[in-house]
């Protein structure tokens, strides 16, 4: 029953996970320098903040996978250069709007692929839109929540996806970067995101 946040260390996890919007929310942060196996004793679900450093997400790659083994649900989000590290990820750089959230007629091409996932009921689609910085390849029997399409000579592919075949336990996978944004103090959406998310990743710790 218990939800944890893997610490990068920097200012905007220690803003995300620490400051008062969220924190009542983790029932346990752990350093992602010292991690170690008993820290994930009891936790059912596990976050992967964007932008860890991956080195120390590679070095832990085998007690990841001893986490999935067993079961639990491991979220991933972008810039973790996570197909190094977490099983099944294919993922694909693309060049980066940085601007939709400030363009009132941006018409950003994200396509909502499965509106009945429950995720959504606790996280409005819109909320899901700021902007990416690459695309994934779900493995096949993964379920597909989000895409972008093909453009120009950019790859098209999925933007978060729920893995519960490639292991044991399920992973919910993502390029987006709300710890980063919402931490660094702007992009107003990542903070709708987290408002949503966080109370629904919970909600599925506690079964």
């Amino acid at each position: 029953m218990t939800l944890a946040v893997l610490d990068g260390g920097t200012f905007y996890h220690h803003d995300t996970i620490y400051g008062p919007r969220y924190r009542a929310l983790f029932d346990r942060a752990i350093y992602v320098r010292d991690m170690a196996i008993r820290d994930l004793d009891g936790v059912n679900l596990l976050i992967v903040p964007d932008r860890i450093n991956p080195d120390l997400l590679r070095e832990h790659r085998g007690l990841l996978l001893t986490f999935l083994a067993a079961g639990k649900t491991l979220v991933v989000f972008g810039e973790n250069e996570a197909e190094t590290w977490a099983p099944g990820v294919a993922w694909t750089p693309r060049p980066t709007n940085f601007w939709w959230w400030l363009e009132a007629d941006a018409q950003p091409p994200h396509r909502l692929l499965d509106p009945g996932h429950p995720l959504f009921q606790a996280v409005p689609f819109a909320d899901t839109i700021w902007h990416f910085h690459g695309v994934l390849a779900p493995p096949a029997g993964a379920r597909p929540l989000i895409e972008v399409p093909p453009e120009e000579d950019a790859a098209g592919g999925v933007l978060l996806y729920e893995d519960r075949v490639t292991t044991a336990g399920r992973m919910i996978v993502s390029t987006l970067d709300p710890f980063y944004h919402h931490g660094s103090g702007f992009m107003p959406a990542t903070t709708r995101f987290l408002d949503g998310f966080l109370p629904w990743a919970r909600q599925q710790a506690a079964g």
